[in-house]
């Protein structure tokens, strides 16, 4: 069992998977101190699907989040043109949420296990042919100018980074993306991922 850490949380409407990249807009009081902390002590935050509610919190409402999310480190920043702070993060591992609040800042924060298994740096696991158009319709998929613009680091002969990136990539529901990044066993990931596939090539 691993220890229980305490970690900020931003939630957000997208669901981010282990090496994938996400480009924000910082704009909020509570998030420029928590990106400004994060880039002083080279630490990161958990991003993590929003169940209900807005990005943005208005008064009287609420924010629910889904219990799992990726650990995110941000990898460049830049003032934007119109002025805001945009930031670069870069997903490295997943984790399960025990318990979370709301800090007297404002930022959620969350009582979290990493797991084990499903995080950058683990091994290899070499591609059999079976998935060979999977990994070719990967490869289209980076080819798009909004994919390209990403930078994405992909070893295309990994499972683990195959069951990732489509899982970020292919035009499935946000609740769906959610599902895949629950799932721990990267088999059982793709093989969910194929059948997906597989529909979305039927309804088209």
């Amino acid at each position: 069992m691993t220890e229980t850490q305490q970690i900020p949380l931003f939630p957000l409407r997208v669901v981010m998977f282990p090496r994938g990249r996400l480009n924000l807009q910082i704009f909020e009081r509570r998030y420029i101190d928590l990106v400004t902390h994060c880039m002083r002590t080279s630490s990161g935050f958990g991003i993590c699907l929003l169940k209900e509610g807005e990005e943005v919190i208005q008064e009287g409402t609420n924010q629910t989040i889904h219990r799992t999310g990726t650990y995110s480190n941000i990898i460049d920043w830049d003032q934007l043109e119109n002025g805001l702070l945009g930031i670069t993060v870069e997903g490295s591992a997943k984790f399960s949420i025990e318990d979370c609040w709301q800090s007297d800042s404002g930022v959620l924060q969350g009582s979290v296990q990493f797991n084990e298994t499903d995080n950058v740096g683990r091994e290899t696991i070499p591609l059999d042919d079976q998935y060979t158009a999977l990994a070719d319709l990967l490869q289209n998929l980076e080819s798009h100018p909004l994919v390209e613009q990403k930078k994405l680091i992909i070893d295309y002969n990994n499972l683990w980074d195959l069951g990732w990136r489509l899982s970020e990539l292919i035009p499935i529901e946000i609740e769906q993306k959610q599902q895949l990044l629950e799932i721990d066993d990267p088999w059982e990931r793709i093989q969910t991922i194929e059948q997906l596939v597989s529909d979305l090539a039927n309804d088209a």
